[in-house]
């Protein structure tokens, strides 16, 4: 299965990507992931043509079978980068229409991103995405600081074990609706 993993977050040391990236790296024999982010797009700006990078962004998405999303929160919702992405995605080219999706958070507060995931569900259920949305066990990890090592890795067994666990029911979700 080809995976898209999408990082939501523009920040410089997101731990969102950073677990993004051990998710890759620790379902590497599994899936094909290939990163990719919403750091660096412009702004979006309603009647105009979206810019090259949403373009590409658009035809990766397209290209994969199942975009994950590493969700930060801001303000109990999803960051204006993340928001500004998928306002140029669902104006412009629709490449969530029927596409599998699987969200993932971790946040420096407890509750892991939990409302930008419900946020997040909310809007690519919405006419301008019509995604398919995994919605079995969630993956929301808090404190995000203490959860990474300085390689990168998860730290926390349980928490390893769980994103098995989710992957597990992300596969046969995934096996149910592209029958």
């Amino acid at each position: 299965m080809k995976i898209l993993a999408l990082s939501g977050s523009n920040a410089n040391n997101s731990f969102n990507e950073a677990l993004l990236k051990f998710i890759a790296k620790q379902f590497a024999d599994k899936y094909d992931f290939k990163l990719a982010t919403v750091k660096g797009l412009p702004m979006f700006k309603e009647g105009e043509d979206a810019p090259e990078s949403v373009q590409t962004l658009s035809k990766e998405i397209e290209d994969a079978d199942l975009v994950l999303i590493g969700s930060p929160e801001q303000q109990h919702s999803v960051t204006s980068a993340l928001s500004s992405a998928l306002e140029w995605l669902s104006c412009t080219s629709h490449p969530f229409k029927g596409k599998p999706v699987a969200i993932v958070s971790t946040s420096p507060m407890p509750q892991g991103g939990s409302r930008s995931q419900s946020r997040l569900k909310s809007l690519m259920t919405a006419p301008g995405f019509s995604a398919k949305i995994f919605n079995g066990d969630e993956f929301m990890m808090g404190t995000a600081p203490k959860q990474f090592d300085e390689n990168g890795d998860l730290t926390d067994k349980s928490s390893v074990e769980f994103l098995g666990h989710f992957f597990d029911e992300v596969d046969d979700w995934y096996a149910q609706v592209t029958k």
